[in-house]
């Protein structure tokens, strides 16, 4: 859909240009409403088209998502309700994270996530979803036209979604030539944080690797 007009009228209505966070609440809430951030069903893999023998699933599932909910916490809730960025766990500083495990650049104010950066919950949540959505994509590119199980495509999800390196790790490598266990056994070896191993990536690199031996 081309939101261009959209946004052409509504400028024109409010007599001003738009701030970045109002086009980002705007394509959030056209997004949400287009169906773009939903999750393909539990089961998606009995009704997932084939391919080379296999499914290729395009969007992640809720198995995935709990993966990433359960893990990233949205962590930092003060008494107030907001929700306040805290420091990689890794290196005591950057990058800094807030909300579902959102790093980067800041869309609801200006500038990047840093020291003092806070969000609403539903700020966290809208962030989350459309993050699903891009790391999906993201994997869904590196994967081609190999074949992948829903519960695979979940698990490889999580994983880009804590480590951004799909697109280079060995892991994937494996999964394309077909070499499933060589794969699942990859994941062990992203439990590494400033040089140590982080006893919360240990759980999640194990629940990953479960779900995708599913």
């Amino acid at each position: 859909m081309d939101r261009k007009p959209l946004f052409d009228t509504l400028r024109r209505i409010i007599g001003r240009p738009f701030r970045q966070s109002e086009v980002d609440s705007i394509d959030t809430a056209l997004d949400r409403q287009s169906g773009e951030f939903e999750t393909v069903d539990d089961h998606a893999e009995d009704t997932a088209p084939t391919n080379g023998g296999g499914f290729k699933p395009r969007k992640i599932g809720h198995e995935g998502v709990d993966i990433i909910q359960r893990f990233e916490g949205c962590e930092k809730k003060r008494p107030d309700g907001l929700i306040e960025a805290y420091p990689d766990p890794g290196t005591g500083g950057d990058p800094w994270t807030i909300g579902w495990g959102a790093t980067g650049l800041d869309h609801f104010n200006s500038g990047r996530i840093a020291r003092g950066t806070i969000w609403t919950q539903e700020q966290c949540d809208a962030r989350l979803e459309a993050d699903l959505v891009r790391y999906a994509k993201d994997v869904d590119r590196a994967l081609g036209d190999a074949p992948t199980t829903q519960a695979q495509f979940d698990a490889l999800v999580s994983f880009h979604y804590n480590t951004g390196t799909i697109g280079k790790a060995t892991l994937t490598r494996k999964h394309k030539a077909g070499d499933f266990a060589g794969a699942a056994r990859e994941f062990d070896r992203w439990c590494y944080a400033g040089g140590r191993v982080l006893k919360g990536l240990v759980r999640r690199r194990a629940a990953e690797s479960a779900l995708y031996r599913k």
